[in-house]
């Protein structure tokens, strides 16, 4: 211990800590890993920890960094810090750390004045290309910015870059080949040099340099800063590691939090990996698990475990079992809707019922998994006058893309002679903005591009399929009233956005939408790594919700269309919360003989996937909930059913919800052709989960007893 003073509020700083938080606390000195499960609050453990080091005389303020991934929460850190008495820790991110020590140290490590730092790489990247003679278009550049910024952290050069995409199984974009990729990355220095300019990523590279070779400059970083704190440890990327590993020496003062199952974003270099070894480098690191969820409900955290662990139950590596702390709340749901546009419509309305209840509009969210999804909610939205902003992305009539295309359809508008039929027409238009009718194999912004774009042609569908005579002046207008519409006042608005702009932000209300493979996880997750990514980020999802949860897919994009979407399979071991509409595949039925009969866990029947009338595959959700095909006729009593539909209405008005929540037509009507008698019976129905059970199964066996008596 040092010989500092102790300050005698330094005991008090412990005293609002649960256990674990205590623990990681009151060991200020030597190694320390902490696995801070999602609502934990690994913040107020770290802050605490630092302000206890401090107050007890074993860190002197100044001689602390404590590192973090964005600078928001860095000053959160520092306004936590000062709240608990203590100022002059450093709080500050890994490249606002490093360029204050390149300003600091050039002049005597290289001399004179520190180069300028690109603001972005875009003009370069483009510059590069223009020397290789590629054409690249915005989205392109992007996508090479980022794939050079993806290089650089995981410390490759031109040489050695085409090699480790390989390894990797990275695809470089832009329909470039990891040769051309290679050559593009070499020209892009070439311009900074000529440039005299520096980007982000040389800032660290700059300094583990200076620090390598310069043995000086390391003595001084190293007697600065004594004591080390990383947060979200998970996302640290092979760049920061190395900058880390010099600016600590020999020094064994570092504590390091992250959580396994929130690492989201390895497409930018980013691996759990030195968060997972991190005791193995450090064998004598006391270990610490922050489990106690104090932000969500026990009904959400529930569902986060079962995600997490999957069908078969396994606890992911690293990760922890969240135990909730908070008072029980509503239960997740899940609601499938017939149609992209349904969907929409499903939320808006359901959202529109929350801010009539009195719910401020900012602690609703929407989260999608690509931007792409953004336009319909955006629309369905602002048809009903409710406030929006969309997060980490433009609104989808500010797409320059999409205000792009709007241009050449209007100059296709006027000279359309209604010989080509207005789907065909508007996707001959989109072929010339640039869009493909196939998606393109790579992600990041050349994707979301070519979301946007589809999103257009879907829009031209509807249209059509509202009037089949609709030319393209009609989509036109269309077009300019939506972008109209949604120029929504921003403040105090839903949230729209994406699972991983959503990242360390939550809201008493989450509605995750599109959750049915395809999009969760995204076709283009084609090797289990980029699968299990896939999972964790419906994992940081769902723990975005304080209070409700409700989850939503859609069967077809468009009305009409057959259904042949499924849930995620990420939804696979949830049944027990969400009901067996949950199940991404229909189980099979046990042979006879075997126990279980038709069933599985709980009493549930298998979900059927063949007609019990003709035989025939069930395609659609419906078909497979009421369980026959929709071309055989139904078995049910029209009065009966009726009678269930007033009921629903008279139960939704009073509970100011959507009929749809009460029970879906496909559930209604299993309940009018099987006519359970008991609550048993009543709950083998799919879409008859505990909590519906719980709510409505009393009223519907009441009405069904009353029904026969009448008959």
């Amino acid at each position: 211990m040092s010989s500092l003073p102790v300050h005698p509020g330094a005991d008090a700083v412990l005293d609002a800590l649960d256990p674990e938080q205590r623990e990681v606390a009151a060991h200020p000195s030597g190694p320390m890993c902490v696995l801070a499960g999602a609502g934990t609050g690994k913040t107020r453990a770290i802050t605490h920890r630092i302000a206890y080091g401090v107050l007890s005389g074993v860190y002197q303020a100044q001689r602390v960094l404590a590192v973090t991934f964005t600078a928001r929460a860095a000053g959160e850190m520092r306004t936590r810090l000062r709240d608990l008495g203590v100022g002059g820790v450093q709080a500050r991110t890994f490249h606002a750390a490093s360029l204050r020590q390149l300003h600091y140290f050039w002049p005597q490590a290289i001399g004179g004045a520190s180069p300028e730092v690109m603001p972005h790489k875009a003009s370069a990247v483009a510059e590069a290309g223009s020397r290789l003679r590629l054409r690249l278009d915005g989205p392109a550049i992007r996508d090479l910015s980022s794939e050079i910024e993806w290089s650089k952290v995981s410390l490759l050069t031109p040489d050695s870059y085409a090699a480790a995409a390989s390894a990797a199984r990275r695809e470089p974009p832009a329909g470039l080949d990891a040769t051309a990729m290679a050559r593009l990355i070499a020209a892009y220095e070439e311009v900074k040099t000529d440039r005299g300019v520096i980007d982000f990523e040389d800032v660290l590279l700059l300094m583990v340099g200076i620090l390598r070779e310069h043995e000086e400059v390391a003595r001084a970083v190293r007697n600065q800063y004594r004591h080390f704190v990383v947060d979200e440890y998970q996302d640290v990327n092979r760049l920061q590691q190395t900058l880390l590993d010099l600016w600590l020496g020999e020094r064994r003062d570092i504590c390091v939090v992250g959580d396994p199952a929130q690492t989201i974003y390895s497409f930018t270099g980013a691996s759990p990996q030195h968060l997972l070894s991190f005791r193995t480098r450090h064998p004598d690191a006391r270990t610490v698990e922050l489990v106690r969820n104090y932000r969500s409900t026990p009904q959400v955290v529930t569902l986060a475990n079962l995600v997490l662990r999957g069908p078969g139950g396994q606890r992911r590596s690293g990760s922890v079992e969240l135990r909730a702390q908070r008072a029980d709340g509503p239960v997740p749901e899940l609601v499938v809707a017939d149609n992209d546009p349904d969907e929409a419509a499903a939320v808006a309305t359901r959202i529109a019922s929350l801010l009539d209840a009195g719910h401020p509009p900012s602690e609703v969210a929407v989260l999608f998994r690509t931007n792409g999804q953004s336009e319909a909610f955006e629309s369905a939205l602002a048809e009903r006058g409710i406030p929006y902003l969309v997060r980490g992305g433009e609104r989808f009539f500010s797409r320059k893309e999409v205000r792009d295309a709007v241009v050449l359809m209007r100059g296709a508008a006027r000279s359309d002679d209604g010989s080509v039929p207005l789907p065909d027409l508007a996707r001959d238009v989109l072929l010339g903005a640039g869009w493909s009718r196939e998606a393109p194999t790579s992600g990041g912004a050349a994707r979301e591009r070519w979301e946007s774009l589809a999103a257009l042609a879907g829009l031209a569908d509807d249209v059509f399929a509202t009037d089949p005579q609709a030319r393209m002046p009609a989509l036109v207008r269309e077009l300019e009233e939506r972008a109209a519409a949604s120029h929504a006042p921003t403040v105090q608005g839903v949230t729209l956005a994406s699972f991983h702009a959503a990242k360390g932000l939550e809201w008493d209300t989450v509605f995750l939408v599109g959750c049915s493979d395809g999009l969760l996880p995204i076709t283009m997750a084609d090797t289990p790594e980029a699968v299990e990514e896939e999972r964790r980020l419906l994992y940081v999802g769902v723990t975005r919700a304080r209070e409700r949860l409700v989850l939503s897919y859609a069967g077809a994009r468009t009305p009409g269309a057959k259904a042949t979407r499924r849930p995620s399979r990420f939804l696979d071991g949830t049944s027990s919360v969400l009901g067996d509409g949950a199940r991404s595949q229909a189980r099979r039925r046990k042979a006879p003989g075997t126990g279980g009969g038709s069933g599985g866990g709980k009493g549930k029947p298998a979900v059927r996937s063949t007609c019990r009338a003709c035989g025939a595959d069930l395609g659609t959700a419906r078909e497979r909930t009421i369980g026959r095909c929709s071309t055989c006729p139904p078995t049910m009593d029209e009065r009966l059913f009726e009678a269930l539909r007033e009921w629903r209405l008279d139960t939704a008005r009073e509970a100011d919800v959507p009929a749809f929540v009460v029970f879906t037509d496909a559930t209604l009507t299993a309940i009018a052709e099987k006519v359970p008698r008991d609550v048993a019976a009543l709950s083998r129905i799919t879409g008859v989960g505990p909590a519906k059970l719980e709510r409505y199964g009393a009223a519907v066996l009441s009405l069904l007893e009353e029904f026969s008596e009448a008959q």
